[in-house]
């Protein structure tokens, strides 16, 4: 094979990045470039997708640049993405005709709350989508662009929108674009919809006539691991086979090499997300977590996960930073935090777009409880990280319960795994280690991977579970009673943030 690099463009709420991967799994080169967090309103998050689109061509040239290489030294591409953020654009002009309405915001609550009302209540679509009617998914984001967006309705039902997640506006634009892109998506992205029977792996029509969304704007659905087409917008890998799409809490999975049933990894970014492959069952939740699917390779049967999204952990610290100004860059936290024994008392709950996994609670919003004179910014400072590891430990006793199976070990990786003080509190409070592999850029590792299968550059799931290595691990070291209080306080702190929005709070 000619090529020596598979390139993985890894689209995330606020960044784009491209890294190039060699044989043995090792970074080679990598280009990055945030793009605006756009916030019209209490609420509110979007990003612009030309910006996305423009932004994705940039860092591709830097990783190119960076690591001396040209086109024909890339083998495939895979693409990883901030998996809810919806886009819908016109497929003459190739032109959005609103900006990417992003996962984590709330608008929609509305919407999900007349669906709600037909019967069934959160849980109305649950036993076909594994997932509860939220504020979360996509498939409401396009109700209510279609809704709110001057003709956006006429023209949809004309045929002329497509709506897609970041996945599918990438690829469509990565192979032609209005010049024959083609308008796919992968199971791990539909399955965030609410749109696509998680048995089946196919649409269901009546979910989408009852959310007011015409067929025609939906993607076609394929695996993760597969052809999907070439290159070929002008300058950009023209040529190189587009072979590998994941979400990136399932590319995170697969670049973790979670591939036996019972492993689990959790990713510390702009939020956090835990998921635990359940094999070829999909296991409903009893527990507030998500049945999705966690990766499909080709013809292969599909394989699932169960999942606990956390809304914010990672923004939690850009807010300590950009709103409150309290540290000046976000590795100043954890030397702030160090400079206290404890918290002071101090919990922080970052119900900022309501609360995810396992509560499922739309109308929470964030609260800063416990405060004395004592506190100081730095007992402020461990509070906000030790948020993090307490919503993890929510979800994981969630996991725990679907499961049947108590978790002896996490897997972690994402921004936050650098932060020492977080990853030994996190061990701590969930009793079991906490386990760092060398290569922490697992989501776009993910999607290399699943690229990579796909047109044999790695033969198969045996070759890359022997290329991870472990980098640290942390061991529990906390009093159990010690423990146990804390986490009973965090629990109390919890039921402050319920039920503040209402009709006239926003």
């Amino acid at each position: 094979m000619a090529g020596k690099y598979v390139a993985a463009i890894d689209q995330g709420t606020t960044s784009t990045r491209c890294i190039l991967f060699d044989h043995d799994g090792k970074i080679v080169a990598t280009g990055q470039k945030e793009h605006e967090q756009i916030f019209p309103r209490a609420g509110w998050v979007e990003h612009d997708p030309m910006e996305i689109w423009g932004n994705t061509r940039e860092v591709v040239g830097q990783a190119l640049a960076r690591g001396n290489a040209s086109t024909s030294d890339i083998v495939a591409v895979g693409i990883t993405n901030q998996r809810e953020t919806t886009v819908v654009w016109d497929r003459t002009t190739g032109q959005p005709v609103y900006n990417a309405i992003v996962w984590q915001d709330t608008r929609t609550g509305k919407i999900c709350d007349s669906l709600a009302a037909l019967g069934g209540g959160d849980e109305r679509y649950k036993d076909r989508v594994g997932l509860p009617l939220a504020t979360y998914f996509a498939g409401p984001k396009v109700r209510w662009i279609l809704d709110n967006v001057d003709g956006a309705r006429e023209r949809a039902e004309a045929g002329d929108l497509l709506m897609g997640t970041i996945d599918s506006w990438l690829i469509w634009n990565m192979t032609g674009g209005t010049d024959g892109g083609k308008h796919l998506t992968d199971v791990s992205n539909a399955s965030r919809t609410m749109l696509m029977d998680y048995r089946t792996l196919e649409w269901l029509p009546d979910i989408a006539e009852e959310m007011g969304i015409p067929m025609s704007m939906l993607p076609e659905i394929r695996s993760n691991s597969e052809v999907y087409g070439e290159g070929r917008a002008a300058g950009f890998l023209a040529g190189v086979p587009i072979s590998g799409s994941l979400g990136d809490q399932q590319a995170a999975t697969f670049g973790q090499v979670c591939f036996e049933r019972g492993m689990a990894k959790n990713t510390y970014g702009t939020g956090n997300f835990m998921l635990l492959n359940t094999g070829e069952e999909a296991v409903p939740s009893e527990n507030g977590l998500l049945t999705t699917l966690c990766y499909k390779l080709g013809d292969a049967k599909p394989v699932y996960a169960l999942e606990g999204s956390i809304a914010v952990t990672g923004s939690l610290v850009q807010w300590l930073r950009d709103n409150l100004g309290m540290i000046k860059d976000a590795p100043e936290i954890e030397t702030l935090a160090a400079g206290v024994e404890d918290n002071g008392g101090a919990y922080i709950v970052p119900a900022f777009s309501g609360l995810f996994a396992p509560h499922w609670r739309s109308d929470a919003r964030g609260a800063l409880v416990g405060l004395t004179r004592y506190v100081n910014k730095g007992h402020i400072a461990r509070a906000v990280l030790e948020a993090t590891a307490f919503q993890t430990r929510e979800v994981l006793d969630a996991m725990n319960a679907d499961s049947g199976v108590d978790l002896t070990e996490l897997r972690v990786d994402g921004g936050m795994v650098g932060n020492e003080l977080l990853m030994q509190f996190q061990a701590d409070v969930l009793d079991v280690p906490v386990i760092r592999p060398e290569i922490v850029e697992t989501t776009a590792l993910g999607a290399a991977y699943a690229a990579g299968l796909a047109v044999g550059f790695w033969s198969d799931l045996d070759e890359l579970t022997a290329k991870w290595a472990e980098d640290k691990r942390w061991e529990p070291a906390m009093d159990a009673g010690e423990r146990d209080r804390q986490y009973r306080n965090w629990q109390k702190a919890v039921t402050k943030t319920l039920d503040w929005v209402d009709d006239d709070v926003s």
